[in-house]
């Protein structure tokens, strides 16, 4: 809990104290789930929702959404699904042939499970930092990068740095162009724990390796390098494959906002999406969103 970004306080309930050394994948859906305990709201679980389309060719009809769980129709969507289930895996040449463990970030669980070993660290964001520095006191580890990472040179303020972050974000998701990494953005920051890897030698970054055998991996000079595993710190995309039904891509790629609405279909909200993937930006974009859909479906009294 130390190293997540932060957690926003639910309506009504706000975040009790938590240890910091604590799991974030342990506290945060203790705290939702009691959220949901005193609040009861009317969750169904599981569900796995495969597609949304219109009922019919009318822009302002209703929505029908499909899932395993069977089918709802809706005057409204807000869709926020996230990332977690579009983990980004690069194509490398010969990865099929590698014997030793590959796993993405969303299935890294400690540093323990690494002891003794060689670690491939593939990414050049704030998570493959994060796990350098945790992995690289148990393992050796070596950090593979496409590009040079670029670290700020001063400390990130949400003052200036962040709201340049968030103009940007919010150009880029209102034109319809594919959102980047979040490091992209915001340039990577010296935290502790980087300053710390930093200080041991862990941040030395090789370029990206061009294919992978058995029990190693081809440097970009030709040479062959053994590791035990392969850590894919590569990122995730949006999870909205559900809604290409509803054709509300753009010709750059991605799906143009307004808002939070999408401009192809003013029946959707997404939020967690573009400029609204923090959970502040989440919580803000959210009550934007509730208060839209408020005047759409109960007027202006609403």
């Amino acid at each position: 809990m130390a190293t997540v970004n932060g957690i926003f306080d639910l309506p009504g309930m706000a975040l009790p104290p938590v240890d910091e050394s604590e799991p974030s994948r342990v506290a945060v859906p203790r705290y939702f789930a009691a959220y949901e305990e005193a609040e009861q709201p009317r969750v169904h679980r599981p569900v796995h929702v495969t597609r949304v389309a219109g009922v019919d060719v009318d822009p302002e009809g209703l929505l029908r959404v499909e899932s395993d769980a069977g089918t709802w129709t809706t005057r409204a969507l807000v869709n926020a699904t996230g990332t977690w289930d579009e983990p980004v895996l690069p194509d490398v040449p010969g990865a099929s042939s590698f014997t030793g463990r590959q796993l993405h970030t969303r299935e890294y669980v400690s540093a323990a499970e690494f002891a003794g070993r060689r670690v491939a660290v593939v990414g050049g964001g704030i998570s493959a930092v994060q796990l350098l520095d945790e992995i690289s006191r148990v393992a050796t580890t070596l950090w593979y990068t496409r590009r040079e990472p670029v670290f700020l040179d001063h400390d990130f303020t949400s003052g200036s740095d962040g709201v340049d972050v968030e103009r940007r974000v919010t150009e880029d998701a209102a034109a319809g162009r594919l959102p980047g990494s979040i490091v992209s953005y915001t340039g990577l920051i010296w935290t502790g724990y980087a300053r710390e890897a930093a200080r041991r030698g862990v941040l030395e970054r090789r370029p990206m390796f061009t294919a992978m055998g058995p029990r190693h991996v081809v440097e970009a000079d030709g040479s062959t390098t053994s590791v035990d595993a392969v850590l894919w710190a590569t990122g995730f995309r949006p999870s909205v494959g559900h809604l290409d039904g509803l054709d509300l891509r753009g010709p750059l790629g991605g799906v143009p906002l307004v808002g939070t609405r999408a401009a192809r279909d003013r029946r959707v909200h997404l939020i967690g999406f573009g400029p609204s993937q923090s959970t502040v930006g989440a919580n803000r974009a959210g009550r934007a969103a509730v208060r839209e859909l408020a005047r759409d479906l109960l007027g202006p009294a609403g």
